[in-house]
């Protein structure tokens, strides 16, 4: 099963639908790397990368129903169904938005329960993804669908002060989410 990207009617959006595996957040990775180069937004990268993958893993462990490997593989290993939904569409879908000056980042999935933030254990191997997200992202969120959810994330590519040479606007570097 392989993954797809379809460039829709606005090429300022587009979906990248994952297949259900762990390579899904390296596909993730590396669509946000070809479409912000499109973009020319590559400055954006490494916050939209490492917040992408944060999501797409999210999706990967609490909504496709990953379990442990009953093989009783090591801790960390999932075994993740690899069939498509009943209607032929693979489960996560990716779609990155750019509406200047911002850009989201969604990923959809086929479970109805909302992310929750836990209390951050900075010992523990995993459950800081969402704090993560909002520390990398201007604002996120998520909404429910008729079936399934999209978590997103918006980020800002502002004008630098003062504008560029010959009156072109630079594009300045990370932005963080206001306290």
């Amino acid at each position: 099963m392989s993954t797809g990207t379809a460039l829709a009617v606005d090429p300022h959006v587009v979906t990248c639908t994952l297949a259900p595996r762990f390579e899904a957040v390296r596909t993730a990775r590396d669509f946000a790397r070809t479409t912000l180069q499109c973009w020319s937004l590559m400055e954006l990268f490494d916050d939209v990368a490492l917040v992408a993958s944060e999501l797409v893993t999210n999706a990967l462990r609490h909504a496709i129903g990953a379990r442990p490997d009953p093989s009783g593989g090591a801790l960390g290993e999932y075994d993740f169904p690899t069939r498509p939904a009943p209607d032929g569409r693979l489960p996560i879908r990716m779609s990155l938005v750019h509406r200047a000056p911002q850009v989201v980042c969604a990923v959809s999935d086929p479970s109805n329960i909302g992310p929750v933030a836990r209390e951050a254990d900075f010992v523990a191997e995993s459950g800081r993804g969402l704090h993560l997200v909002e520390s990398f992202s201007r604002s996120w969120g998520w909404h429910p669908l008729g079936s399934g959810k999209v978590v997103w994330a918006m980020f800002e590519a502002e004008p630098a002060e003062g504008g560029g040479l010959d009156g072109h606007i630079e594009i300045g570097g990370r932005h963080r989410r206001s306290a």
